[in-house]
């Protein structure tokens, strides 16, 4: 049983242990007969299930309310609780809350209504497609151009590794529309998926399958309506979309880190050796107490990061980096320490710690990799803030 006691720290209010209390619940109940075979299947699945069970709703800010604002404890709260059940089901939770964060941040009533209505009920996928073959990280670098055409705006150019690719009704998608150089060049618009001229170039495949392409723009239109913000604001909509969904990341490593720690527990004293229980080994019993202290690290950086954005902190840059950072980090650690533990049946493909070893590497890379991490932590902190 996964520890809860980190929920009765001063980070959290009552309402957000009653959401972990009752998505754990539903989560025992609701995700274990999910067919992962059919990795599209399975995360069109996921998304209806979690709309369903209301979950979608804390994804996006609710359309019909003037004055809504994303909770980032709670999104972390159900990422970390979903990544311990359920890796795939904690993916298809996130990817409604990227590839909506511009649309929750910046949209428009009528961009609200029109899609976010659909993406919180789990009627239909988003997806994030910022990422080109010559601009990961490096996101002020895209080459995806947006020309102004009359009334719309003609998309030209790849993205790559968009998760959601190919089974998402929308993509936001972020193109240069050249009002500056570098990241003051850069737009952001909404394209639903069957947009003449946008088409999947290529399925991808990863160590752990999940639904990602690359995708072709070619002489894509799409109407000024569709833009999120205003011209050239892009870059800026990226940023805050990232500032927001950063932490989340974290407290999804965070999550296999709990379940690959209980994995260990459950191993260590049901396993003996030399007469007694692998958990007497002072060995074992060092490992357990470093998963230990890393896991309680990680969270205390997860939600500090997220209850200083929901306190109303303008950005949360450094303290989101810092999560992302060593969660990730920290995670991939404390999976390999229970994979150890569970010497050759760690390695059996289809076991528990098996496939968090596999599922936790991303981490380390998407939404900004480990390296990115330390030089945004490193700039600001030698800015003096």
């Amino acid at each position: 049983m996964a520890d809860r006691s980190f929920l009765n720290w001063p980070f959290f209010e009552e309402r957000h242990r009653i959401l972990a209390d009752a998505l754990d619940r539903w989560a025992a109940a609701n995700l274990a007969d999910i067919d992962h075979s059919d990795v599209d299947a399975a995360c069109r699945e996921l998304v209806a299930r979690l709309g369903e069970g209301g979950w979608l709703t804390h994804s996006a800010v609710d359309p019909d309310v003037a004055v809504s604002m994303l909770d980032v404890r709670s999104l972390c709260i159900i990422r970390e609780t979903l990544a311990r059940h359920d890796g795939l089901a904690d993916f298809s939770f996130a990817m409604q809350g990227l590839g909506t964060g511009a649309i929750s941040l910046f949209g428009t009533v009528d961009q609200k209504r029109e899609w976010l209505t659909r993406t919180r009920a789990g009627t239909a996928l988003s997806a994030f497609a910022l990422s080109e073959p010559k601009s990961g990280s490096d996101v002020a670098n895209l080459d995806l151009a947006a020309r102004e055409d009359g009334d719309s705006y003609v998309l030209d150019g790849e993205k790559t590794w968009i998760s959601n690719g190919g089974i998402a009704d929308m993509y936001t998608v972020f193109a240069r529309t050249g009002e500056a150089p570098g990241a003051k060049g850069i737009s952001a618009f909404i394209a639903p998926a069957d947009t003449p001229g946008l088409s999947i170039a290529e399925r991808l495949e990863v160590i752990a399958p999940h639904p990602l392409a690359r995708l072709s723009f070619q002489n894509c239109r799409v109407p000024k309506s569709a833009m999120l913000g205003k011209p050239g604001e892009g870059f800026k909509i990226a940023m805050s979309v990232l500032d927001v969904f950063r932490s989340t990341v974290a407290a999804a490593a965070l999550g296999f880190a709990r379940r690959a720690l209980d994995e260990a527990v459950s191993r260590s004293t049901s396993r003996e050796l030399f007469g007694a229980p692998l958990s007497d080994l002072q060995m074992v019993q060092g490992h357990i107490a470093d998963m230990a202290l890393d896991i309680d690290a990680s969270a205390l950086l997860v939600y500090r990061a997220a209850w200083l954005k929901d306190s109303g902190a303008p950005r949360v840059s450094r303290e989101a980096a810092m999560a992302k950072l060593y969660a990730t980090d920290r995670a991939q650690s404390v999976i390999d320490k229970a994979v150890q533990i569970h010497g050759g049946d760690g390695v059996r493909k289809g076991s528990v710690v098996e496939r968090l070893y596999r599922e936790i590497r991303a981490l380390r890379i998407y939404e900004g990799a480990s390296d990115v991490q330390k030089v945004i932590i490193a700039r600001q902190t030698l800015a003096g803030g």
